[in-house]
């Protein structure tokens, strides 16, 4: 034993053992002591600050780093001591999801080396002052999104020794379009502009003969937005190892976006009572949605339908880096049994049969596109890809939709992933007419091969106007490009048989409105046109129905039924006014207002059958939005808004809402009860928080009159 004298160790008696640990312990705190430690980070995750800058970040609210993948981003070590490279060592670990691994992407180690490259996890020290080192740090353009947590590794040349530090602040990673090797990359910045970073846009309805069309706030950047998008996307539990990719991402958030199978954000509500949540027309933009399922940890928002759906899928996407656009298919069919076709069932008098028509075509869909390549797909099938969220048929046995790429659809390859069949037959599947014989079996007697798919809109790049893309989706309407596309697409549906060569036809029937159409509270007035190309006589013996349907096609009551006969001079078009009074619809109306007229009937000195169906709706008028005052930061002005009732009674218990990104937060305001014809006008006080063009949208919401919202542009000043 060895008595430790004047060692200031202050050990009493000890053996040579002890004294031998106790020298390892203290050469492993000199060797500590020795390592160069990480006092703090500098993620330069400021707005205003390059890194934001650079990212094409700088719009999202608050100051954490937000990234895009494929590119490079600084940020600042304050060290104990000058970093020495010949004795130091660094390295960078980034983490996300639940158990991070290198082989699932999750887990990146980041080397410091003298030169970066691409495709590359590496990190390179780009200045040094005193003891502060600048790092520049690229990711891969495949990177995993989401969440990740930061460690900075350093140790010596005993490379078992390490110190770890690990900031609180965490980086969010996004997808990039302006990365060339990005699955998302696009090309145009006047696109990325518009489908990325564009936070206002304009979703479409009605009718193909009267398209409506309302703004609304996709507000991606708000506070709070980025945190739950990233929520719905962990609320699906879906593996962090597979957020990689856009296909995976877009199918499910499209998956999401509804509520029947997985808890997601919007319940949909078709019913027409909203009595226990918000009506789907009173919405006008996606944050309140969004951050009310985010604040409710998980619970469906109510309600919505398929602007709504499109509207929530364009934010998250837009939000994550995918560009996005909401998209409204007018004329569009729901195909309940994969025929590609759509199926409308008479009996043996040609009237319809309710209980057997369970295909649809409704007034108007909206859904969305997004633009990533898709590597999974032979090569041309990259660009713009159909996604839908509105939940119609189940795909792998989820609600979900797409992305199926426009290029299959258009060609009719219908065989590609995903779910090309629904999209094409909502886009371009002809309308079958089946009677039933006296043996219980059916005959085809009618096609009618342009009925489905018009004027597919979105808004434009840069501007407010409507664009058409219907080229995108579908050859042109009758071209022999366009019938061999049908043609194919079927040969892959529950009835390949369906098409054989088509019978001589001479008289043919067509429904039209005057101008806009009818206004709500009025009679509705169209002419039915009929055309006769024989040189002979010819008599049409027509049943009429006209009943009101959700703008997805599905019947709720018929409102009247007619018959009569018609007849045609030899080489004459022929036309008669149909009229609907306002007694016979009033207190009938659902949702969009929307009512079909049905029309069938046969020749009788050829028996050529015609049949074709008619959607329309009837008008509701605008709220009107009248600025007053200099708009500018920081500075109170006013906004006029007033409404005339168009109906002949009373709207009970209105509701009006009222927001506008940059100008203020959604306000719900009680107006009570407006008489009819009596006009109502409210002024309210508006403080602007940020400057630019901005857009100050209003919607009412009430049980008898919905779709009434009205729009207007206002310039901030500084």
């Amino acid at each position: 034993r060895v008595r430790a004298l004047g060692l200031g160790l202050g050990l009493g008696w000890v053996t040579l053992s002890h004294l031998h640990l106790h020298t390892k312990t203290l050469t492993f705190l000199s060797l500590t002591a020795h390592i160069v430690k990480v006092n703090s980070v500098d993620l330069m995750s400021e707005q205003s600050k390059q890194n934001r800058k650079e990212h094409h970040t700088d719009l999202y609210d608050g100051d954490d780093l937000i990234l895009r993948r494929g590119q490079t981003f600084l940020m600042w070590l304050d060290l104990s001591r000058p970093f020495d490279p010949t004795t130091d060592k660094l390295h960078l670990e980034l983490k996300t999801g639940a158990a991070p691994e290198v082989p699932k992407g999750t887990l990146a180690i980041i080397p410091l080396v003298d030169e970066l490259q691409d495709d590359r996890w590496e990190a390179k020290i780009v200045k040094e002052e005193g003891d502060r080192v600048q790092l520049s740090v690229n990711s891969i353009p495949t990177a995993v999104i989401g969440i990740y947590r930061l460690s900075v590794v350093t140790s010596g040349q005993e490379a078992e020794l390490t110190s770890i530090h690990q900031p609180a602040d965490n980086i969010y990673m996004l997808f990039n379009p302006w990365c060339e090797d990005d699955a998302v990359f696009m090309d145009e910045e006047e696109e990325r502009k518009e489908y990325v970073l564009n936070d206002i846009g304009r979703l479409y309805y009605g009718t193909e003969q009267q398209i409506g069309v309302r703004t609304w706030n996709f507000g991606q950047f708000s506070g709070g937005m980025l945190a739950s998008c990233l929520f719905v996307l962990e609320k699906s539990g879906t593996p962090a190892s597979g957020w990689g990719s856009p296909v995976n991402i877009v199918r499910v958030v499209s998956a999401m976006i509804n509520s029947p199978d997985d808890a997601g954000v919007v319940e949909g509500n078709w019913s027409g009572d909203y009595s226990d949540g918000t009506s789907p027309a009173a919405w006008s933009g996606s944050v309140e949605i969004l951050n009310n399922y985010h604040d409710g940890g998980g619970t469906p928002v109510r309600y919505g339908q398929c602007w709504v759906f499109s509207g929530v899928t364009t934010t998250v996407l837009r939000c994550l880096g995918i560009p996005t656009r909401s998209v409204t298919n007018f004329s569009s069919a729901h195909d309940t049994d994969v025929s590609l076709t759509t199926d409308v069932y008479l009996d043996e008098s040609l009237d319809p049969l309710d209980s057997l028509n369970v295909d649809s075509i409704w007034n108007f869909h909206v859904w969305n596109d997004c633009w990533m390549s898709r590597p999974d797909l032979p090569p041309g099938m990259g660009g713009w890809q159909a996604v839908d969220a509105t939940p119609q048929e189940t795909s792998q046995g989820t609600f979900r939709c797409g992305p199926a790429p426009l290029t299959a659809l258009r060609s009719g390859q219908v065989y590609l992933q995903h779910d090309c069949p629904f999209v094409f037959a909502e886009v371009n599947s002809d309308k079958i007419y089946w009677q039933r014989n006296l043996d219980g079996t059916f005959t085809q007697i009618h096609n009618e091969k342009h009925i489905v798919g018009h004027h597919i809109s979105t808004k434009a790049v840069g501007s407010d106007e409507r664009y058409d893309i219907t080229h995108l989706y579908k050859q042109p309407e009758g071209s022999e490009e366009e019938r061999i596309a049908v043609e194919t697409a079927s040969r892959y549906g529950s009835k390949p048989e369906t098409y054989s060569a088509p019978s001589a036809e001479d008289v043919s029937v067509q429904v039209t409105l005057d101008g806009d159409g009818p206004l709500m509270g009025s009679d509705a007035e169209l002419s039915i046109t009929f055309t006769n190309g024989s040189s002979e006589q010819r008599s049409v013996f027509l049943h009429s129905q006209v009943a009101v349907m959700y703008y997805t096609g599905v019947h709720k009551a018929t409102l009247r039924r007619d018959r009569t006969e018609v007849d045609l001079p030899p080489d004459s078009v022929t036309s008669v006014e149909w009229t609907l009074l306002y007694e016979t619809y009033q207190g009938q109306l659902i949702d969009q207002a929307a009512l079909m007229l049905t029309l069938s009937g046969r020749v009788s000195q050829t028996q050529q059958v015609l049949a074709t169906q008619f959607s329309f709706r009837l008008k509701t008028p605008d709220l009107l939005i009248k600025p007053i005052g200099k708009a500018a930061v920081g500075k109170t002005m006013k906004a006029e808004i007033s409404f005339t009732n168009p109906l002949p009674h009373t709207l009970k218990a209105v509701m009006l809402r009222i927001e506008g990104l940059g100008l203020l937060s959604i306000r719900k305001i009680a107006v009570g009860d407006i008489a009819s014809q009596a006009s109502f006008s409210r002024i309210e006080t508006i403080v602007p928080t940020l400057s630019g063009p901005r857009k100050l949208l209003a919607s009412l919401d009430c049980e008898e009159l919905t779709q009434v919202h009205g729009v207007v542009s206002v310039l901030v000043g500084e």
